[in-house]
């Protein structure tokens, strides 16, 4: 690979100043980063995993209702959230996302078209969460397991004060 050289001693100061190992290591993480944002461009369906990070003025209430009302619009795509106050009347929120870059861009627009969000940030990677529940292959083993079970709960009999 060859780079200019401004570019090539920018490069090995950032690998010195975040202690990393080799600059491969650097580029490695760089290339996985652009190509998470490509897919994310590229291919609305492809399911992606990352946080959004918003900061926001507090103003009353008002926005935290108005993004909680959002998320509940996102719930299969929302993980978690951690929130926290800032200076200033402001409050810091970072949600857990994955699903459908399409979906996860459509959660950022509806947030950052929040009045009084400040600032929002994006990141993905292409490495996903296991999955949480299988609904139908929960329910088939629950089902398999009552089943199986040679013991059926007794009714308890019932105590008279």
């Amino acid at each position: 690979m060859s780079l200019p050289a401004d570019l090539f001693r920018q490069l090995d100061a950032m690998v010195e100043e975040r202690g990393l190992p080799s600059r491969s290591q650097l580029i490695a993480e760089l290339i996985r980063h652009a190509l998470a944002e490509h897919e994310a461009l590229t291919r609305p369906e492809e399911m992606l995993a990352g946080t959004i990070t918003l900061v926001y003025r507090g103003d009353k209430g008002r926005v935290r209702h108005q993004l909680a009302q959002s998320q509940a619009e996102y719930l299969k795509e929302v993980i978690s959230s951690q929130h926290v106050f800032l200076e200033d009347d402001q409050s810091m929120e970072v949600l857990l996302v994955q699903g459908p870059a399409e979906r996860l861009k459509e959660l950022c627009d509806a947030l950052r078209a929040i009045r009084g969000v400040h600032q929002l940030q994006l990141v993905t990677t292409t490495a996903l969460l296991p999955p949480l529940h299988e609904q139908d292959e929960v329910a088939a083993k629950v089902a398999a397991k009552v089943a199986e079970s040679p013991h059926k709960p007794q009714p308890k009999d019932e105590v008279a004060a």
